[in-house]
């Protein structure tokens, strides 16, 4: 389905719409590692960026903007960000502070990374004060602010997702689930929170469970949250971000996150404990399929309600028998998927998000990636995704730095004194290039190995299910290659 210029929809193929232009990454040959290979063009002669936020997202950010020789300032960054920028001590929800430094220091372009400033409004304030940002309006940034909101807009667009019911009472949730037949769900608080308001249950127990936990959170008792219950979908689960301008949509290569915090995804849903890129459950047809039934019907849809997206549409995608279905939807790059994904990305990254402010994507190139694999494994504290003990001293950066292909892009650090510490649960996303995904694996956990901090932990399954998948697919192939002898 699209969406004409009279607001009609119509059957039309997506790919044949001029104001959408589909663009789906294909591997490039890397030049030397960090750097672009050709010259920047600045679409909107950007050259001083803020990035609002302070994980390693927002570090791998800053990172690619300084390889793309571009002035960049972190607010407020942590101990990693301030050997790629310049560290601002203001935090990313004092949007009145953001605005005023972006005002006084003549900032071209502001990138937010985290969602809570989105929803709250950030970019409608800087456009109001006539400065560029990259991002959605608060009213957009819903999709992901608001998990009714997202269901809602996915109903309109008609767009595959799994089947729910929306409570405002607990006691109403556990009637419903207590009346029904005893099986897998998935409980969703409204709301942000985190990556952590998800609750995957096997049955009828654990439902209840999640329920309590919510419950004295005060999430019912305020009335203006709800919860979402979801039938659990079984499947392959990837990420697909795609950056827009509202007419036009750049497909990014497509990840696979691992939200669990255990081995064999086993124990509570967390931020996101690592991510792989590109991976081989998604090939160049099911993401074209992805783009025209999911997320430029998407685009359409928030057209049409009259809060017209532009920023990153970053999906969570579960893989099933009846093809790909929506889990949710983010207004930001994922974290740790953006680490994984822009050392990968060879051409400008400041050309495409001046573009998109712009709204001039279509006059620009498809971005380049580099032929490598990725692999970011999170290092994190002991008691994550609970409470953590701060101020441990972090040992072996540099040595983990040193290993060929990888960047530490840090998260929760802060630097006291001369020495890096932890700062919260989610510390340090090590990332690296490999010219497989196996190799990028072994070089990830070799920098991983050089690191140390009183209780630090990470998992050791990283990208184990798409070298799984590889290595069935590469048995498949000897096998219809072998010769065959014929009896006599």
């Amino acid at each position: 389905m699209n969406l004409d210029e009279r607001g009609q929809w119509h059957d039309n193929d997506p790919s044949q719409d001029k104001n959408f232009s589909k663009t789906i990454a294909e591997p490039h040959t890397s030049g030397p590692r960090g750097e672009s290979t050709y010259g920047v063009r600045m679409i909107g002669n950007s050259r001083r960026v803020l990035v609002v936020g302070g994980g390693g997202r927002e570090h791998a950010i800053a990172w690619k903007l300084s390889c793309d020789k571009a002035e960049v300032f972190i607010a407020p960054g942590n101990a990693g960000t301030a050997s790629v920028g310049t560290n601002v001590p203001i935090e990313a929800s004092d949007i009145p502070g953001l605005v005023d430094f972006a005002g006084r220091n003549a900032i071209d372009l502001t990138v937010v990374g985290p969602e809570a400033p989105l929803v709250a409004g950030i970019v409608d304030v800087f456009a109001k004060a006539g400065h560029r940002i990259f991002g959605p309006t608060s009213a957009a940034a819903q999709i992901e602010g608001s998990k009714i909101f997202c269901k809602k807009i996915l109903h309109r667009a008609d767009v595959p997702t799994a089947m729910f019911q929306v409570f405002r009472t607990a006691s109403a949730v556990r009637e419903f689930v207590t009346s029904r037949e005893d099986m897998p769900l998935v409980i969703k608080a409204d709301g942000l929170a985190g990556g952590k308001g998800v609750f995957v249950c096997d049955g009828r127990r654990d439902a209840l469970e999640a329920i309590e936990k919510l419950s004295a959170d005060g999430q019912f008792e305020r009335g203006r949250l709800g919860v979402l219950v979801d039938e659990r979908l079984d499947g392959i689960e990837v990420s697909v971000m795609a950056i827009t301008d509202g007419r036009t949509i750049v497909t990014l290569p497509p990840l696979q996150d691992h939200k669990a915090a255990y081995d064999q995804d086993k124990g509570p849903n967390t931020g996101g404990m690592g991510a792989y890129c590109p991976t081989p459950f998604l090939d160049a047809d099911a993401l074209a399929e992805i783009e025209s039934r999911i997320l430029v019907p998407t685009v359409h849809a928030m057209k049409r309600s009259k809060v017209p997206f532009h920023g990153v549409l970053f999906a969570g995608l579960m893989l099933t028998a009846q093809g790909p279905k929506v889990l949710e939807f983010n207004a930001r790059f994922g974290d740790p998927e953006c680490e994984a994904m822009l050392i990968r990305l060879e051409s400008s990254l400041l050309e495409l998000l001046d573009a998109a402010v712009d709204r001039r994507l279509e006059e620009i190139d498809p971005p380049r990636w580099k032929s490598e694999s990725s692999v970011t494994v999170i290092m994190a504290s002991e008691g994550y995704p609970g409470d953590v003990q701060k101020g441990l001293e972090i040992r072996g950066l540099q040595k983990a730095a040193g290993v060929p292909g990888v960047e530490v892009f840090q998260a929760a650090t802060r630097r006291v004194n001369g020495r890096v510490e932890n700062d919260g649960g989610r510390v340090l996303a090590v990332t690296a290039l490999g010219a497989s995904l196996a190799i990028a694996k072994l070089q990830a956990y070799t920098a991983v190995k050089e690191i140390r901090w009183q209780g630090a932990w990470c998992r050791k399954d990283i990208s184990d299910k798409a070298l799984q998948k590889e290595r069935m697919l590469s048995e498949i192939t000897s096998s219809d290659e072998s010769p065959r002898v014929e009896k006599e």
